[in-house]
């Protein structure tokens, strides 16, 4: 799996030209079909989804390219997710959160533990990559909770990597940066940050 961004147009063009890199080997990506469409919803609207897939021209694994605008096996938009994470930082409590962005209190209290459970792995992820980004950052000081942590995490590498590379939206580019992986196991299987 690749996140890549959200113009199918821009993707297909990369893909085409062999600009896109595996994320196992490194060799370039070709066309390979399409995945299986799949519901994204955000606010109150839903739109569909069918992520391209690809080959690598070297190792002949196949990835799916999924756009930042997504997370692994989740059907919300990032910004959706992103909002919950910030909010439960902010003190919200999962049925708060819940009622405010329209979805199942079971929803977000899954999205919540998953984040929970990955906290660490991804403080350690966004970490690196902000001193990645930017060197001569300030010691990132630790909140004491793991989640909370994550989070501060996130804002300072998604900061640095704006300083660097100019204006994203915020929890897109952090779904780009951790390859859709945020509350998914994987995150842990990403390649390190040089």
């Amino acid at each position: 799996m690749l996140s890549v961004e959200n113009d199918p147009a821009a993707v297909e063009t990369e893909l085409s030209a062999g600009r896109l890199a595996c994320p196992g080997c490194g060799g370039a990506l070709g066309p390979w079909g399409h995945g299986q469409e799949r519901p994204l919803r955000r606010g109150s609207t839903e739109e569909r989804v069918r992520p391209r897939r690809s080959c690598c021209r070297s190792c002949h694994v196949t990835h799916v390219l999924l756009p930042e605008t997504t997370l692994l096996r989740r059907r919300d938009h990032v910004e959706v997710i992103g909002a919950a994470l910030e909010a439960r930082v902010a003190g919200d409590g999962y049925r708060v959160i819940a009622r405010s962005l329209g979805r199942d209190r079971s929803t977000v209290r899954n999205w919540l533990c998953s984040f929970r459970t990955l906290a660490e792995r991804v403080r350690v992820r966004f970490t690196a990559l902000a001193y990645a980004f930017d060197p001569d950052l300030s010691p990132i000081a630790p909140a004491g909770d793991a989640l909370f942590d994550a989070v501060a995490a996130i804002g300072v590498a998604l900061r640095a990597a704006v300083q660097r590379f100019g204006p994203r939206p915020p929890w897109q580019l952090a779904s780009r940066l951790a390859n859709g992986a945020l509350l998914s196991n994987t995150i842990c299987h990403l390649p390190t940050v040089s």
